[in-house]
C-alpha cells in the first residue's frame, strides 16, 4: 500500500506541475499576443498639406486624362464603361495620368454584369511588370463583397465588409465617397460612413494614380463609372454622409 500510495502523489503531483506549466506558457503566450497587438496599431499620420484644389476627373465624353487598354474602356452617355468579352488575366486598370496622395473622391459607380467586384484604387503605383495596366496599391472594393484589398501586398485588409453591405446594391447604382487622408481612409456609400481604417504600415502609402478596376475574370463583365470628382487636400470630413 505503501508503494501504491507513492505512485499516486507522485502522478498527482506530475499533473499539478504539467497544468502549472501550461498555464505559465499560455500567461506568456497571452502577454506576447497583447505585445504584438500594441506593435500593429496604427501610428497617426495627420493629413498633408497642399493646395485645395477640385477636379472633374470624368469629362462626360471621352478618357481625357486617363489611360487604359482602348478595347476595355470607352464612354457613352456621360458614363465610363468598362467591358470584356474575353477572359482577363490580370485586372486591368482605367489610370488617372495625374497622381494624388490626401484627397476626397465622390463618384456614382455600378456593376452591371457579373458577380466579380470592381473597385477604385489609389495609394499606390502602376505594375508594368504584371501588365502594363494594373496597379499595386489600396483598393476600395464594390460591391460583391466590399470592403478593401491592398493589391500585390498583404491581399484583403482587416476592413469590416458588413455596414456596407446594408446599404450597398449588388446591380445599381452606388453613391461612393472616398476620403484618404494622412494613413486614414474613410469611406461612404449611399450617404452612409462604412469603413474608418488608419494603415498600420504607412511606409505603403505612395502619391499614385486612381484607377478604376475591371477584374480579372474568365467570364464578361461590365461596371460603369460616372460622376468623378476629387478634390485634393480636403477637409477633414466626409461630405455625402446624411
Amino acid at each position: 500500500m505503501k508503494r501504491t500510495y507513492s505512485s499516486s502523489a507522485r502522478g498527482v503531483a506530475g499533473v499539478a506541475l504539467l497544468l502549472l506549466l501550461g498555464a505559465c506558457v499560455g500567461l506568456a503566450l497571452q502577454q506576447r499576443c497583447r505585445a504584438d497587438d500594441k506593435q500593429k496599431e496604427a501610428p497617426v499620420i495627420p493629413p498633408r498639406e497642399g493646395k485645395r484644389e477640385t477636379i472633374k476627373l470624368f469629362n462626360g465624353k471621352d478618357v481625357k486624362g486617363w489611360e487604359g487598354y482602348s478595347h476595355l474602356w470607352s464612354v457613352e452617355d456621360g458614363v465610363i464603361i468598362g467591358k470584356n468579352t474575353e477572359p482577363i488575366k490580370v485586372s486591368t486598370y482605367l489610370l488617372t495620368k495625374r497622381k494624388f496622395s490626401d484627397f476626397r473622391l465622390t463618384a456614382t459607380v455600378k456593376l452591371v454584369t457579373s458577380e466579380m467586384h470592381s473597385g477604385i484604387a489609389f495609394w499606390g503605383r502602376v505594375a508594368p511588370e504584371k501588365d502594363k495596366y494594373t496597379y499595386a496599391g489600396h483598393l476600395v472594393m464594390f460591391p460583391s463583397g466590399w470592403g478593401m484589398y491592398d493589391l500585390f501586398g498583404r491581399n484583403l485588409l482587416p476592413v469590416d465588409p458588413e455596414p456596407a453591405k446594408k446599404v450597398g446594391k449588388q446591380h445599381d447604382w452606388n453613391d461612393l465617397e472616398i476620403l484618404a487622408q494622412g494613413n486614414r481612409v474613410r469611406v461612404a456609400v449611399n450617404g452612409t460612413q462604412v469603413v474608418d481604417w488608419r494603415d498600420p504600415e504607412p511606409k505603403r502609402i505612395k502619391e499614385g494614380p486612381i484607377g478604376l478596376q475591371l477584374h480579372s475574370n474568365d467570364k464578361p463583365q461590365e461596371v460603369h463609372f460616372k460622376d468623378l470628382v476629387l478634390e485634393t487636400f480636403p477637409e477633414e470630413k466626409l461630405t455625402t454622409v446624411k
